[in-house]
């Protein structure tokens, strides 16, 4: 599957611009979503700098992203060759804006990897 995940408040507790501390569990869940052979996005509303900084910490962590702030598509890199907005294409979007907020990282890697809560 496609997993699209935020970093604010999601992998890092929310201080933006800064890099919040991480959220219990983030970066060994996303591991463990890697080695299930997942593709990871980090979708966030960081760029340039602070957008590489998200990143680098993430992957010092041992977490790598397939895409980042995309998707493979090429509607998806059509639309942004011509500063066009394009939905992402994933199969689950892991955000702190949840309706119903953010359940904790085992709760969402049982969800993805049982397909239950």
């Amino acid at each position: 599957m496609v997993i699209a995940v935020d970093f604010d408040g999601t992998i890092v507790e929310h201080k933006y611009p800064e890099i919040g501390e991480e959220r219990p569990f983030a970066t060994e869940i996303l591991k463990m979503l890697i080695a299930d052979r997942h593709k990871l996005i980090l979708w966030t509303v960081r760029e340039g700098k602070l957008l590489d900084d998200a990143v680098k910490w993430c992957a010092e962590r041992g977490v790598t992203f397939y895409a980042v702030n995309s998707d493979s598509s090429e509607m998806f890199a059509e639309a942004k060759k011509n500063n066009l907005s394009c939905k992402l294409n994933a199969d689950y979007f892991i955000d702190d804006c949840n309706i119903g907020g953010l359940p904790d990282w085992p709760t969402i890697y049982k969800i993805i990897s049982k397909g239950k809560i």
